[in-house]
C-alpha cells in the first residue's frame, strides 16, 4: 500500500459510493417491498403510499416491482465502487503504519467518513447562507446534518479501532509481562464480544423487525428514516468493530511491546503548524 495520498481519485471513490449509499437508502422502501414484501396487506399499503411520497423521481419499477433503474443502478454500483475504494487505498503518514490487507475495509470506511464530514458541513453552511442572507430556511439541513452525524458517529468508532486510537489506559498494562499484557488483550476482546452477543440478540428483533421493516420514520416536516436506518447501523457497526477488534488481536500478537509515555500525546506536525504559524524557525 503507497502512502502517497492526495490525489483525485481518493477523493472521488469515496464521493461516488456515498452518492449511490445515500440515493439507495433513500429508496430502501422499494426494496423491501420487492426484496421482502409485507404479508401484512396493511403494512403494505403503507409502506407503498411511503414510497410513492418519497420517491424523488417517481420513474416506474422494474421487473414489475418498485425500484426504478436508477435505485437498481445504485444497488448494483455500491459494492463495485466500494471494492475499487479498498483497492485504490493509500495511507497518509499519520495513520497506522502495521496494516494489513483484510484493513482495507476499514480504511476506506474512514475515507467515507471524511466525505460525510465535508457534506455535513457543505449543508449547515448553505442553510446559514439561506437562514441569514436570504431568510429562507430549510426544512431538511439540520435533520440531515443529524441523520450524517450519526453515521459519522458510527464510522468513527470503526476507524478508531483499525488505527488503534480508541481509548485505552495502559497504567497496568505497561507494567505487566508480554504474557500477561496478551491476557489482557484477548479478556478485552473476549468482553467485546460477548457484549456484541448480548446487544444484538436483545435488540435485534425490535431494530430489524420493526425500525426497519416497517421503516419508522423521523416524524417532522422533512421526515427522514433516522429510526429505521440509523439503529440496525448501531448494531452492523458493532459486528464490524469485534471483527476489526479481533483482527488486530491477531495481527498484533507477535508486535514487540510499546512503552507509552506523555510524549505520545504530542502531535509533533500540529507543532511545528502553530510555529510556522507565529513565525517561529
Amino acid at each position: 500500500m503507497s502512502e502517497q495520498t492526495g490525489s483525485p481519485r481518493e477523493w472521488l471513490i469515496p464521493f461516488a459510493f456515498v452518492v449511490c449509499a445515500g440515493w439507495a437508502i433513500w429508496h430502501l422502501p422499494a426494496y423491501i417491498m420487492d426484496f421482502i414484501p409485507h404479508e401484512n396487506e396493511s403494512l403494505h399499503q403503507q409502506m407503498s403510499e411511503l414510497h410513492e411520497r418519497k420517491d424523488i423521481l417517481a420513474w416506474p419499477g422494474l421487473f414489475g416491482g418498485y425500484a426504478d433503474f436508477l435505485d437498481w443502478l445504485a444497488l448494483v454500483l455500491m459494492p463495485i465502487v466500494f471494492a475499487f475504494g479498498m483497492r485504490d487505498i493509500r495511507i497518509a503518514h499519520m495513520e497506522f503504519a502495521e496494516w494489513r490487507p483484510v484493513d482495507r475495509f476499514s480504511l476506506f470506511i474512514g475515507r467515507i467518513t471524511m466525505i460525510l464530514i465535508i457534506s455535513m458541513t457543505l449543508i449547515m453552511l448553505y442553510e446559514v447562507f439561506l437562514r441569514y442572507v436570504f431568510e429562507a430556511p430549510t426544512l431538511w439541513a439540520n435533520e440531515l446534518t443529524l441523520w450524517i452525524a450519526g453515521y459519522v458517529f458510527l464510522f468513527s468508532g470503526l476507524y478508531a479501532m483499525q488505527q488503534r486510537c480508541h481509548i485505552r489506559i495502559f497504567i497496568l498494562y505497561d507494567i505487566v509481562p508480554r504474557w500477561a499484557q496478551h491476557a489482557f488483550d484477548v479478556v478485552s476482546v473476549a468482553l467485546l464480544n460477548i457484549f456484541a452477543a448480548f446487544l444484538i440478540y436483545g435488540s435485534y428483533s425490535q431494530v430489524f423487525g420493526v425500525k426497519f421493516y416497517r421503516w419508522e420514520m423521523f416524524g417532522t416536516a422533512f421526515d427522514p428514516p433516522i429510526p429505521a436506518t440509523v439503529q440496525p447501523m448501531i448494531l452492523i457497526v458493532i459486528v464490524l468493530i469485534t471483527i476489526q477488534a479481533t483482527i488486530n488481536l491477531i495481527a498484533d500478537w507477535n508486535l514487540e511491546p510499546t512503552a507509552h509515555t506523555a510524549a505520545d500525546d504530542i502531535d509533533q506536525d500540529e507543532l511545528d503548524a502553530i510555529k510556522r504559524a507565529v513565525g517561529e524557525k
